[in-house]
């Protein structure tokens, strides 16, 4: 491996650079200085998310959890293993919310050895209900960094070329124990563009350093829970499509869910095809979905038919995933005290008394701060332009 490029991330060097940015006001307060910061990272949020084309309609993910014997430390309350496994329950209901036709799956690493939580799945109750389990178990060993990659290879391997292969890394050891050399597997993911990221909870660590800028993923060190959830959240927007990523059609179906009448003669419940893997709740049923191909039932979607292999979503779920490929352009921030007539926000009709405000470029209208980041984070598109679409 190359010697990695001088960067100015050293923990030193970032304290350096914050106190040269801190200034005094005339009262000798810091609290103008710190909102200036606090509004530029906000502002940074929005105009890196939303300034370029996403194509990661589709993405296959996995999540691998440490859970070696540094996990018990409680610098995290009430230890790290609790508090991860916690924010990876809001972690995974927010990725199915933006990301609906896509999979994840989850590995855990303890005692040198690796092994699936949950396989690739699009149901978010099977994953939440297996990181509640999960709380008790013993943290022992140490991680395998190899053994999680390589696990989680196997699968990735398969994933059709059109979808993004993707593996984030929550690691709170500063060791990893591999039963060989890893730079040669770092070599294989690259080679199968897996993008691997890492989060760190303890310290940045030199392997995981080179893992991330190979394969073209991200590398950050939390520092408290806050600042954990928010890294954890930067993972739930897809990442940029590469350039050689693969371009073809995919066909989908869209059942709808039907129930049986009890007068119908006929009519007699059913197991769903997810018992096949015991992925789904147990029980006969009259209603469920249908592949529209092979006929084969199941209770929830997004799913692969295992039958005919048909992927098998609601139009809901694919509207939803549409936002993906045309990003909503960023609004125009301009000082408050220019707008001419203009005082409350045209959303939430909040008096405009903020630095300064941002305008939809398509329908001029006037938003404050947090309405501009909840439009781009969560609306996905300006609710002045729908209004006026809808009213023409």
């Amino acid at each position: 491996m190359d010697e990695e490029p001088e960067r100015a991330k050293r923990w030193e060097g970032g304290y350096e650079r914050t106190w040269e940015v801190l200034k005094e006001d005339e009262s000798g307060s810091l609290k103008a200085t710190v909102e200036e910061i606090l509004h530029q990272s906000r502002r940074r949020r929005v105009t890196e998310s939303h300034g370029r084309v996403r194509l990661g309609m589709m993405r296959h993910l996995y999540v691998v959890i440490d859970c070696s014997r540094s996990m018990e430390d409680q610098d995290l309350k009430p230890n790290r293993l609790t508090s991860t496994l916690k924010l990876m329950e809001s972690f995974i209901d927010e990725y199915f919310d933006q990301n609906p036709i896509s999979q994840v799956g989850i590995i855990t690493t303890k005692n040198k050895r690796a092994e699936k939580l949950t396989d690739l799945a699009g149901n978010p109750k099977k994953h939440v209900s297996a990181l509640r389990k999960a709380v008790d178990t013993p943290c022992v060993g140490e991680p395998s960094l190899y053994n999680a990659l390589s696990l989680a290879t196997q699968t990735l391997r398969h994933v059709p070329g059109h979808t993004s292969r993707e593996i984030l890394i929550i690691l709170s050891s500063l060791t990893t124990c591999d039963p060989t050399n890893i730079y040669e597997l770092i070599k294989t993911l690259k080679s199968l563009k897996v993008r691997v990221s890492v989060i760190g909870l303890s310290a940045e660590v030199r392997v995981c350093t080179v893992l991330t800028r190979e394969t073209g993923g991200s590398y950050h060190v939390i520092l408290d829970e806050a600042h954990y959830k928010e890294l954890l959240l930067l993972h739930v927007k897809p990442p940029p499509a590469s350039s050689s990523s693969e371009c073809s059609l995919i066909r989908m179906g869209f059942p709808q869910h039907t129930i049986a009448s009890l007068s119908d003669r006929d009519a007699k419940p059913s197991f769903s095809m997810a018992h096949l893997d015991h992925s789904g709740p147990a029980g006969l049923s009259l209603g469920g979905y249908y592949c529209p191909q092979c006929h084969a039932k199941y209770t929830e979607l997004p799913v692969e038919c295992k039958v005919c292999g048909l992927t098998l979503v609601s139009a809901p779920h694919l509207a939803r995933s549409f936002h993906h490929l045309f990003p909503l352009q960023s609004f125009t921030e301009s000082p408050a005290k220019e707008l001419q007539g203009l005082r409350f926000c045209q959303a939430c009709e909040g008096e405009l008394k903020d630095r300064s405000v941002y305008t939809c470029p398509s329908c001029c209208s006037v938003f404050c701060e947090d309405c501009d980041l909840f439009i781009h984070d969560s609306l996905h598109c300006c609710p002045c332009c729908v209004h006026s679409r809808s009213a023409a």
